[in-house]
């Protein structure tokens, strides 16, 4: 997979910068009092202005987030805003329209750009240099931005006196002027990597980096603005750091709590639901959802196996948590069977989906055991609430037949210690095994990247093991006399075998 440092590398900002000067010709026409009436009007909107000097950034119109962050970063000179945003959200693309906008109304006049290395920082401030460069409107409106002095990739001064420096961050910003002016505007941005942040140490020293070399390079008389771009891809990482030092920060993730996308303009359910199609469920998390996966904690890997015929098992338990709490959850259905000493997860569904999809599991379920077996459908309690009831009397019209889960009463543990008390030993000991032909599904590979995310302090969902322990609580503590819950498939009419 390409980084995101790589992708900047291979672009060809001069190609792109020129192609926007095509489709955004300057007015050579207007007079010297139109042109000043219309530079002082939109330097009034930065939104408008935006658009005006960079059209080909904005590819779609901002999210409410976006223009929130921006009022905030224009308006307050002395400020520190954290970024933790999802990839694709244009950090990195709104920071430097931002920076440019500061930098013309002449409010900011010595930036630094700091990143992981020299390297990385160099090509964030490309785009920057290419713009003062070749920006037609800029260059109409503004003059001439190339400066008679320093103008190189990785430090540049304008006419109008700002400057632009890239740093990596083991080299030494302390000392840096432009004139008499000290940093008034630092940008953060990649700086965190995945291998760095295993270390401990290293997170620490470069936090130590920031506060005293880069941040301490500041004026103690003149306001300092603080940008940090960066997700949160580790349990212990610089950008957590931030979050806690900055004045404001807001996690947007590409989908927000209810499962809807945080930018749904540029970003539509379709094409998110393309790009993260095949991507494991920790790559996901770590990406999209600001939320660092460390695996093997708990389960280091999961046995997978040929499971017995249908008819082999006495009965089969069909377990679900539907996350009906938060409609961005994943939820989950699992069919469980027990064979001597072992425990075989036959079908597996787990998925960020409707409660409707959630139910028509349960009736695939039915007409894969096709009646060899029965089959007890249990749910999680407390969620068969009367708008659950209504939705499973919509699907028995739907499937022409009738399915009645039965709800889980027991008064449950704490969610992280039964799964880890119940399933992990099991597992340990080859007990738990996983059907062999769902191993390639997306199912499974949710499945199995909660498992391996389980952790008394992730934040990882958990709604697939919770299913299996609660398949397996069931399958080992079933009553004889339980009514309404076993199912078999009737062809071609509705009903139900209840015992």
């Amino acid at each position: 997979m390409i980084s995101t440092t790589d992708k900047r590398a291979l672009f060809d900002w001069d190609a792109f910068v020129d192609n926007m000067n095509r489709e955004s010709p300057v007015d050579l026409n207007e007079t010297a009092m139109q042109k000043h009436s219309r530079i002082t009007s939109l330097e009034l909107y930065p939104e408008k202005w935006f658009v005006y000097y960079f059209s080909k950034y904005c590819t779609a119109e901002p999210a409410d987030f976006h223009k929130a962050s921006t009022r905030r970063v224009l308006n307050n000179p002395e400020w520190f805003e954290a970024r933790p945003w999802s990839r694709e959200l244009s950090k990195t693309g709104r920071t430097m329209m931002e920076i440019i906008y500061l930098s013309m109304v002449e409010e900011k006049k010595n930036w630094l750009y700091i990143s992981s290395t020299n390297e990385s920082a160099t090509l964030l401030v490309k785009p920057i240099k290419t713009n003062l460069e070749r920006n037609a409107r800029l260059i109409h409106d503004y003059g001439d931005q190339v400066g008679y002095g320093s103008w190189t990739k990785d430090y540049f001064v304008t006419k109008k006196n700002v400057s632009f420096r890239a740093f990596g961050w083991q080299e030494n910003p302390r000392g840096t002027r432009n004139d008499e002016a000290r940093p008034d505007g630092i940008i953060f941005d990649d700086f965190d990597t995945d291998i760095e942040c295993r270390n401990p140490d290293i997170v620490k020293q470069k936090w130590d980096w920031v506060e005293r070399a880069a941040i301490g390079t500041r004026s103690i008389s003149s306001p300092l603005l603080v940008i940090w771009n960066g997700n949160i891809i580790a349990e212990n990482c610089c950008t957590l750091l931030a979050i806690k030092r900055a004045d404001y920060h807001q996690i947007v993730n590409i989908r927000d709590k209810n499962g809807k996308s945080t930018w749904p303009q540029k970003n539509s359910e379709e094409a998110i639901d393309i790009a993260l199609r095949g991507w494991s469920y920790a790559a996901m998390q770590g990406e999209y959802y600001n939320n660092p996966i460390t695996e093997g904690k708990v389960f280091k890997s999961l046995r997978y196996g040929k499971i017995r015929p249908l008819k082999e098992y006495k009965y089969l338990v069909a377990y679900t948590d539907p996350s009906y709490k938060k409609k961005g959850d994943f939820k989950a259905t699992m069919l469980v069977g027990r064979w001597k000493n072992e425990y075989h997860v036959i079908k597996v569904y787990c998925d960020q989906t409707t409660t409707a999809q959630m139910l028509d599991w349960n009736y695939e379920i039915l007409k894969y055991v096709n009646g060899i077996v029965p089959v007890y459908f249990y749910i999680e309690w407390p969620w068969i609430d009367d708008m659950l009831k209504l939705d499973i009397t919509a699907a028995n019209q739907r499937h022409g037949m009738s399915l009645h889960p039965k709800a889980d009463e027991r008064d449950k543990p704490d969610k992280y210690h039964r799964i880890e008390s119940t399933l992990e030993p099991l597992n340990r000991n080859g007990e738990l095994m996983f059907n062999e032909t769902e191993r390639e599904t997306q199912h499974m590979k949710n499945t199995e990247g909660q498992f391996l995310a389980l952790s008394p302090t992730s934040r990882a969902h958990d709604d697939a093991p919770d299913a299996v322990e609660g398949a397996i609580f069931v399958v080992n503590n079933k009553a004889v006399n339980n009514t309404g819950n076993i199912q078999t498939i009737k062809t071609g009419r509705r009903g139900s075998k209840r015992i």
